[in-house]
């Protein structure tokens, strides 16, 4: 019996710097090697790897597409090359696949199939908000995206806000960017003065803005991060 592929775990950039300032030339070498991919955006994924490998013949590739319209019984038939001993790669737009993406789904499924997951370095907006954040690093929760109805947002942050407070937890957040100005006011209208709340814009960008600081003191700024990818975090005073 032949042995299987492996399914590998290929993060990208954040933004559009350039790749190899913020990847490891570990991701070049298996983009190189690698023809079968998984990717949630295939014009995206081309742009990429054409950006890593500018060599690599884009007539060779092999996508699948798993976004929010792939259904569940299409994923199986994307882990095939692996049983013919092919190594995958996953993608996802920004950052590391399997963290708030759909890759998960793929990933699972490679372990039930026996088949060697290899989770490759590279940037997650997630982690370095909470690495440069200043708040809780050993004790985290990330909650994803917060209702869009104003009142179970506040709801959902109030209920947060207490298990953090009472849990010494730093809460993690994402938004679409295009709704950043919203949620940012309504932590402002719902969370306790003294709790601590960061915002990281642009992570690994020329853009990059972080900054933590208590709700009362952000009640005097006015920020302008429509569409830009953001990263929000709060925590009780502690």
């Amino acid at each position: 019996m032949s042995q299987k592929g492996q399914l590998y775990l290929i993060p990208t950039r954040l933004g559009d710097q350039p790749p190899l300032e913020v990847l490891p030339l570990s991701i070049r070498k298996k983009i190189t090697d690698i023809n079968h991919y998984i990717v949630e955006n295939e014009k995206v994924a081309r742009r990429f790897i054409k950006k890593i490998v500018p060599s690599k013949s884009q007539d060779k590739l092999n996508i699948n597409l798993l976004n929010k319209f792939t259904q569940d019984i299409e994923i199986p038939e994307f882990l095939k090359p692996c049983e013919d001993g092919l190594d995958i790669g996953l993608m996802t737009d920004a950052g590391c696949p399997g963290v708030a993406d759909p890759g998960s789904k793929v990933v699972n499924l490679a372990h039930l199939q026996s088949i060697k997951v290899v989770p490759l370095v590279g940037p997650s907006s997630i982690i370095l908000a909470l690495m440069a954040s200043g708040l809780n690093g050993q004790n985290f929760a990330f909650n994803g995206y917060l209702p869009i109805d104003k009142s179970e947002c506040k709801k959902r942050i109030k209920q947060l806000e207490k298990h953090a407070e009472t849990n010494n937890q730093s809460q993690i957040f994402i938004e679409t960017p295009y709704r950043n100005g919203q949620l940012f006011e309504t932590f402002l209208k719902t969370l306790k003065p003294h709790t601590q709340l960061c915002v990281a814009v642009d992570l690994t960008l020329n853009t990059e803005f972080i900054l933590t600081k208590s709700v009362s003191a952000w009640q005097n700024e006015n920020p302008d991060w429509h569409k830009r990818p953001a990263i929000f975090i709060f925590q009780p005073e502690f």
